[in-house]
């Protein structure tokens, strides 16, 4: 009832400054480390533990990266239930992302559009905050923290020939101090970073970061600090061929998918672009999802994201092949005891 009230209040704010108010707030109180610790106790909800890539995930459902960019709120978003965090996506250099206004919501449809472009403080910004919030926990509330994935894109002005490159260098910052990394190539709001997906660029980006990987010193040291790739619902079905042939050789995970921006999923008369989330992705993204799993087969680590509203959409999920699943648009609809509520329903739906 009290989020309904302030939701409406929220819903009257420009989508993207309603979401840099609630962040601020956030932010603010998890400074309070008593309010910290009654939102954790509030929120808690048990479900059966998972393992994937050397990890201990409490539950299986995590917040998808573009809420918390800039790698600021892991305390309160861990408080709040959900099972990993991805923060970013994060740049190597910081940059001020496209042009305001950016995100839309469409409320009688669940959905949001944007077109933010990887607004971001950069690499060096985001390794700090990780850093120091490693550093600020004790060895208890280190031993079972949430896992951290940081999700990597690369800058705008940044040519596809030197899109490795700059990956690698993002990689190079931010990796030691994360449990993996997803590599980001499915946007629709940079220009031409979809075409990272094609078979001749995604393996360099690929072999680069492996090589990476390979000679880094991680200060996270447990799990095996996976790469994951993360894939855009509207392949056709030779891309899609392609990608996981690719991955399934060359990175440890896939997660399908980003944001759709296939304009039939909006309403007649909509005319916002950039990439659609929410409700209207779920279909697609499922879609894609059951063909990863039918394509890369049972043992390979896939994360399912898209349209998870509420613990059914989560439940679905898993049951077309995902070993974890993320949601955050539903975050924006439901409010804090959105994480709370799927996990309890993915334990009474015996799925977790």
């Amino acid at each position: 009832m009290i989020y309904e009230v302030a939701k409406a209040l929220l819903f009257h704010l420009d989508a993207e400054a309603a979401h840099d108010l609630v962040t601020r707030q956030m932010a603010r109180a998890q400074s309070v480390p008593l309010l910290l610790r009654a939102v954790r106790r509030a929120m808690f909800a048990s479900c059966a533990p998972r393992e994937l890539w050397g990890l201990r995930f409490a539950n299986p459902f995590g917040i998808a990266a573009g809420f918390d960019k800039n790698a600021e709120l892991i305390p309160m978003l861990t408080a709040l239930g959900f099972g990993f965090v991805e923060v970013g996506t994060v740049t190597l250099l910081p940059q001020p992302g496209n042009p305001k206004p950016r995100m839309f919501r469409y409320p009688e449809h669940e959905a949001l559009v944007n077109r933010l472009g990887f607004n971001n403080e950069g690499a060096a910004a985001a390794a700090e905050r990780l850093a120091y919030h490693w550093a600020s926990l004790s060895e208890e509330d280190l031993a079972g923290h949430p896992p951290v994935l940081v999700n990597i894109g690369k800058n705008k002005e940044v040519g596809l020939e030197d899109a490795a490159e700059n990956y690698v260098r993002t990689y190079e910052l931010l990796a030691p101090l994360a449990d993996g990394v997803v590599v980001n190539v499915s946007s629709p709001n940079t220009a031409s970073l979809r075409d990272l997906q094609r078979p001749e660029h995604l393996e360099l980006i690929l072999s680069a970061l492996r090589e990476a990987r390979a000679r880094a010193r991680f200060e996270r040291e447990a799990g095996d600090h996976p790469i994951i790739v993360k894939i855009a619902p509207d392949l056709d079905d030779t891309q899609l061929g392609e990608i996981c042939e690719l991955a399934t050789r060359m990175a440890d995970g896939l997660t399908a998918t980003n944001t759709t921006i296939d304009r039939s999923r909006l309403p007649v008369g909509a005319v916002e672009t950039g990439g659609i989330s929410g409700r209207p992705v779920f279909e697609p993204s499922t879609r894609v999802l059951r063909e990863v799993r039918r394509r890369v087969g049972s043992a390979y680590p896939v994360v399912g994201v898209g349209g998870v509203m509420g613990p059914a959409d989560a439940l679905e999920k898993l049951r077309a092949g995902a070993d974890l699943v993320q949601g955050y648009t539903g975050f924006v609809y439901r409010g804090p005891s959105f994480a709370r509520d799927v996990v309890r329903g993915l334990s009474e739906g015996g799925e977790a």
